[in-house]
């Protein structure tokens, strides 16, 4: 099993780097994702809300499986190109003098026909590349705009 827990303290308000994050076209700062948008037919953005997901080499659908503005949210990737194994996704949000505190985690594999263990090693260092880019992104964005 692939773990993956990335943690960033970014200096604004916690009710705008949820959002920010919670934002699927903030996805798109990911320097391997071309789109991502909610899904045609999504409920409204909170619990159920679908994101899709389009990268070089890769395809998501995810569902937000939890949403508690603006402390926390999870995701499951329920589909996807190469096929994943999600065990899930969560991101919490904790103010603290400095701004806010994100810790995001998740864990996953590839199944043995996807590439299993070879593609994890693959997909882990690019996941994590793809994760610290949309932290800083949020960073970038929010830390230099008035508030």
């Amino acid at each position: 099993m692939v773990e993956i827990h990335l943690q960033q303290t970014i200096a604004a308000p916690l009710d705008q780097v949820f959002d920010w994050l919670a934002d699927p076209a903030s996805l798109a700062t990911a320097p391997l994702v071309l789109k991502s948008d909610y899904a045609k037919g999504s409920p409204p953005p909170g619990t159920g809300a679908v994101r899709e997901v389009i990268g070089i080499g890769t395809w998501f659908r995810e569902k937000i499986t939890a949403f508690d503005r603006p402390r926390s949210y999870s995701y499951l990737i329920v589909r996807a190109i190469p096929p994943f194994d999600h065990e899930g996704g969560t991101l919490t949000f904790t103010a603290s003098d400095a701004g806010t505190h994100v810790d995001w985690l998740t864990s996953y594999t590839h199944p043995t026909r996807a590439g299993g263990k070879v593609l994890e090693a693959l997909t882990r260092p690019l996941l994590r590349w793809s994760f610290r880019a949309i932290l800083s992104g949020c960073a970038k964005a929010l830390e230099s705009s008035p508030r």
